[in-house]
């Protein structure tokens, strides 16, 4: 099993900044890929971005792309999401996930954590 535990979510206005973090234990593995999934009230689990363990290929969501920046510390098995620029429509639970193969879909990963609040204000 492999528990992944958010944090830095919060409260903050329209074009602010939050860096969340997911710090990854139990059977760890450095070839998980991670990622970020948020939902936001009344709507379905969405994919935000992804990465590969070494770090060298990301995913990003349209969305999202050219605001946030999604990177990771294999030796603190720790990922995180740098997110700039924010909107009133990034206002969401944000989700840890983990899998061996990556993907976009909710249903392709293994593993989550409890998730983050991320309200924007406008």
């Amino acid at each position: 099993q492999v528990q992944l535990v958010e944090s830095g979510g919060g409260l903050v206005q329209a074009g602010g900044s939050l860096r969340l973090s997911c710090a990854a234990s139990g059977r760890t593995r450095i070839s998980h890929v991670m990622a970020w999934f948020r939902q936001a009230p009344g709507k379905e689990r969405e994919f935000v971005a992804a990465i590969t363990w070494s770090g060298r290929i990301t995913n990003y969501a349209d969305s999202v792309k050219g605001r946030f920046t999604i990177s990771r510390d294999n030796a603190k098995n720790t990922v995180f999401l740098q997110m700039n620029s924010l909107k009133s429509e990034d206002t969401a639970v944000y989700y840890c996930a983990a899998n061996l193969a990556g993907g976009t879909r909710k249903s392709d990963y293994d593993y989550w954590g409890q998730g983050t609040q991320v309200t924007v204000s406008s």
